[in-house]
């Protein structure tokens, strides 16, 4: 995300995930045909996680296309490249979708959202 908006959201879902345990490992790294919103690890899995602040649900699953999907692979495949020491681990693509709400927004995390 490059707008302030984006970057406020991203700051908002690695919040999020530290406060779930998670340990941020790397932010808006730029790799391969993508980028990678947030790279996190819990519990031995390797979490790559796109971050989407949307008007509604739908709208943040609908923004994951197959195209996106693509370029989150070829980022993840790269990333990893470059940090051989998380090679061993479990890896999955989340999703965080950030919703208006009446005073905050509502964050949703989905796990393992495709392959």
């Amino acid at each position: 995300m490059s707008t302030e908006k984006g970057r406020k959201a991203e700051d908002k879902a690695a919040l999020h995930l530290r406060l779930k345990g998670y340990r941020i490992l790397d932010r808006n790294a730029r790799l391969g045909r993508g980028e990678l919103d947030i790279v996190a690890v819990k519990d031995g899995i390797l979490a790559f996680v796109e971050v989407k602040l949307r008007p509604n649900r739908d709208a943040g699953l609908m923004a994951v296309h197959h195209d996106k999907q693509e370029r989150l692979h070829s980022a993840a495949s790269a990333w990893l490249a470059h940090h051989l020491d998380h090679q061993h681990l479990q890896c999955r693509f989340d999703l965080i979708i950030l919703t208006p709400g009446k005073i905050f927004p509502q964050i949703e995390h989905l796990q393992d959202v495709f392959r």
